[in-house]
């Protein structure tokens, strides 16, 4: 007994030492991002609204847009690793966790200080094998390695995309900067600047898991939670920053529609996939490809600002969802899909209720005053508010006075908060040309948006459950990459 009493007296301060050498490297990581995210959100304080613009050279430049990047990115990687901290201690790999982390915020940050196209392609190139990483930290997991180099193809494919339109306006124009390069498309034929914008579009649709390459996100569901939370809020994002930077292309390239149509498609698949999952990641994946295909939208419709703004509001909304799923998973019985039945006072305060938000919203943001592009934004805003007011009024808890005072304070303080970012997106984003440019409407916009009022309403009210091969069918599309899932025996 004295000798394991002994034993135990001279191992114990060995072993807190070497705890501690092993925590030292995430706590050094965390600070230093915490850091960073101060450094950056007193810089746009002290310069706002005006943020002059710095150049290092030909390689990077500093600005408005930059700076918001940075800041959120920065909060983000600093809020992950600090929940990590005490999610992933005892965690073999956690040294190995955080240092990729650290890779992919500074591969972010690289690209969206970059100004040299090498090094935006190989900052763009790089955030895709950091996030690969993440998704496979465990190599000992099977499942895991599958999905490590399921991911990595595709985002090495993403590069590839995003190289060869880059490398066909780079040989026609000679220009090796970014502001050099979107500056010259005045002077190239049409069908370089067409090929160039399908070619970066595409580059953009694999970052954010757009139909039909939605299948690495769902396949990415080994990643340890906080990698996911920092995939959902961070890395889909990439796309709406890649397609703001190249704004001047697809104007140029006349595409608009086309990521209107992508991105209008991705979100109500999305949406209805999402009804079908279980499981609560897969769920809050399918969730984040719905969110992409709105920003897309958005992207199409002109307002590159507005998308900037809802990368932000997801970032945080789905940061949170990851970080807070554990509470989510409970033990529960099957039931059966509830039946939804709209009274006919639901279906006036659902209306009522919506054209208000919709109003406040124009007068707000300035945005659907006008006959063109901007009309698509607020009939999506008088949806989410419609939406949010029937989940309202059909509680039966709830009190008729709440029902009628909830919804107004509901959309009024979330409308106003949007609409304080988004006017201070817009203000930052003032320097970059193309940032909101509404477009005329089109016979394209126009078919699509009354398709696309009929798929939600579709969804909403569940008659796709009545249609057995549409059911099969999209349970089939929100499935992962087969050897990602139960491959391996434990």
């Amino acid at each position: 007994m004295r000798d394991q009493v002994l034993f135990k007296e001279n191992t114990t301060p060995h072993s807190k030492r070497k705890e501690n050498l092993s925590d030292a490297t995430p706590k050094g990581i965390t600070a230093l991002f915490w850091v960073f995210f101060l450094t950056c959100l007193l810089s746009i304080g002290y310069l706002y609204p005006e943020v002059p613009e710095w150049k290092l050279s030909s390689l990077f430049r500093v600005n408005g847009f930059t700076l918001l990047i940075c800041t959120t990115v920065a909060f983000f990687a600093a809020l992950v690793s600090t929940y990590s901290l005490r999610y992933l201690k005892g965690f073999r790999y956690h040294n190995r966790f955080m240092l990729l982390c650290l890779g992919f915020t500074l591969s972010v940050v690289s690209l969206v200080l970059s100004e040299h196209l090498l090094v935006f392609v190989l900052s763009w190139m790089a955030m895709g094998l950091f996030m690969s990483r993440l998704i496979g930290v465990d190599r000992q997991w099977g499942e895991a390695r599958e999905a490590f180099r399921f991911t990595q193809r595709y985002f090495l494919f993403g590069t590839l995309s995003l190289t060869i339109g880059i490398g066909i306006l780079v040989l026609q124009t000679n220009q090796i900067t970014l502001s050099g390069l979107l500056s010259s498309l005045g002077e190239l034929p049409l069908w370089s600047v067409i090929l160039a914008s399908l070619f970066v579009i595409t580059a953009a649709m694999i970052q954010s898991a757009i139909f039909p390459f939605h299948k690495w996100l769902l396949s990415s569901m080994t990643a340890p939670t906080p990698a996911s939370a920092l995939m959902h809020a961070g890395f889909v994002n990439g796309s709406g920053i890649l397609l703001a930077l190249f704004a001047t292309l697809i104007f140029a390239s006349n595409t608009m529609d086309l990521l209107f149509v992508i991105g209008g498609l991705t979100a109500v698949l999305a949406q209805f996939t999402k009804l079908l999952q279980v499981n609560v990641k897969q769920k809050l994946a399918c969730s984040t490809i719905a969110q992409m295909g709105f920003m897309i939208m958005q992207c199409g419709l002109g307002f590159f600002n507005a998308a900037i703004a809802h990368l932000i509001l997801h970032g945080f909304y789905k940061a949170y969802l990851f970080l807070s799923s554990g509470e989510e998973i409970v033990y529960s019985q099957p039931q059966s899909p509830p039946r939804i039945r709209i009274k006919p006072l639901q279906a006036i305060a659902v209306v009522f209720f919506g054209a208000l938000g919709a109003g406040l919203f124009m007068v707000l943001t300035g945005k659907g005053t006008d006959v063109n592009s901007g009309i698509f934004l607020t009939l999506i805003v008088a949806i989410a508010v419609g939406q949010v007011t029937y989940n309202i009024v059909k509680q039966k808890v709830l009190t008729l006075f709440q029902k009628v005072v909830l919804p107004p304070v509901l959309f009024i303080s979330g409308i106003g908060l949007y609409a304080l970012l988004y006017n201070a997106v817009s203000l930052l984003m003032a320097d970059m040309p193309m940032a909101a440019v509404p477009t005329p409407l089109t016979a394209v916009e126009i078919g699509f948006g009354i398709l696309f009022l009929i798929g939600f309403f579709i969804m909403k009210l569940g008659i796709y459950r009545q249609v057995p091969w549409l059911y099969v069918k999209l349970l089939n599309l929100s499935q992962p990459f087969k050897k990602s899932v139960l491959t391996y025996k434990s």
